[in-house]
């Protein structure tokens, strides 16, 4: 089968590789129909790392798809073949401490799509994934819009594990992928007032039309003197969405005593957080990171189901599985006004 490889920094090849094997009887083949272009999938491609986490080359990146059921293992009770499906990327072991108190998402013995040292990602015509890995979707989602239950998925728990929104004022610092797919699930649960920032206008107006009550570009405004101007008693959620240093300071001097800081993006370089000490303790800010997400993939389903927001507007560009580089280097260079990329394979 074809599969498309990072070989070098910024460097990706189609390759013939086996194809995948059912080996465990609860396994499933997949044929993939789509992969969606991550934030976290640039940062390989553009430095061969996350952290700790490095690429040893070649190696498949990509962990939002969607595809067809080709064929099931014995064990297999819920899917059949034709069945499409949209793929959750993180494979927990369902045994260790951290499963068995629900955080399914910080398994000891975690294997997501994609990630260096823990599984190849789906950027291949087929992959074998666990059943339990595999969400029926109906026929009214089409796939692009499978590929987005992933990061709202992300949004929807970053949501759920912040405050109640119900009347709340909050911030969402960047409005790529996941900062619209956090905006939506506070939007739908009650937030009073969301303020957006983002350095790309078109994300702006995209804020915009899916609810931010104000959006405003660090490039062109002081964020923190407008927002502080419009809600002098400032914020109580802030989302930093966009793995920048700057937003973090940003979101500690809009929020309010006792307010809450999500931290969600990932930095591109650095190791460490700068935080203002003097600034989080005389206000007893909480800081709360967040990683991926636990039991809110069939909760993203359900909310595109229910059609309340035009998903498909998130989806900006599409290109055939050939052109996956090209893909990369548009999201990896913000081109074009580019949201969100995906790769189709037929």
């Amino acid at each position: 089968m074809k599969s498309i490889q990072l070989t070098a920094v910024r460097k990706m090849e189609i390759m013939d590789i086996p194809d995948p094997k059912i080996k465990n009887p609860g396994d499933v083949l997949i044929k993939m129909g789509i992969v969606g272009v991550c934030g976290s999938d640039v940062h390989y491609y553009l430095t061969g790392r996350i952290g700790s986490q490095i690429v040893k080359f070649p190696f498949p990146v990509g962990h939002e798809g969607a595809g067809t059921i080709y064929k099931v293992g014995p064990a297999v009770k819920k899917l059949k073949a034709d069945d499409r499906i949209a793929i959750e990327p993180a494979v927990s072991c369902g045994k260790c401490d951290q499963c068995l108190s629900g955080r399914h998402n910080t398994c000891r013995k975690l294997r997501f799509l994609g990630c260096p040292g823990q599984a190849d990602g789906c950027l291949s015509e087929y992959i074998v994934m666990p059943e339990e890995s595999c969400l029926k979707i109906p026929a009214k989602i089409s796939f692009p819009q499978a590929v987005i239950s992933e990061p709202l998925a992300i949004g929807i728990y970053a949501v759920k594990k912040s405050a109640p929104m119900n009347g709340a004022k909050i911030a969402i610092l960047g409005s790529g992928p996941i900062g619209l797919s956090v905006l939506i699930p506070a939007l739908l649960q009650g937030a009073e007032k969301i303020y957006v920032t983002d350095k790309i206008d078109a994300r702006l107006k995209m804020a915009k039309s899916f609810g931010a009550g104000w959006t405003g570009n660090p490039d062109k405004i002081n964020i923190v003197e407008e927002i502080r101007k419009d809600s002098p008693l400032l914020l109580d959620i802030v989302f930093e969405c966009c793995g920048q240093q700057d937003a973090v300071i940003q979101a500690i001097d809009i929020l309010k005593p006792g307010g809450k800081l999500m931290i969600i993006g990932i930095p591109p370089e650095l190791d460490n957080w700068q935080i203002p000490v003097d600034k989080t303790r005389r206000n007893e800010i909480c800081i709360q990171n967040v990683r991926r997400q636990a039991h809110c993939a069939q909760a993203a389903l359900n909310m595109i189901k229910e059609n309340k927001i035009n998903f498909d507007n998130m989806i900006t560009h599409n290109f055939p599985f050939e052109k996956t580089q090209d893909a990369f280097e548009l999201v990896a260079d913000y081109s074009d006004g580019v949201l969100k990329a995906v790769i189709n394979f037929n």
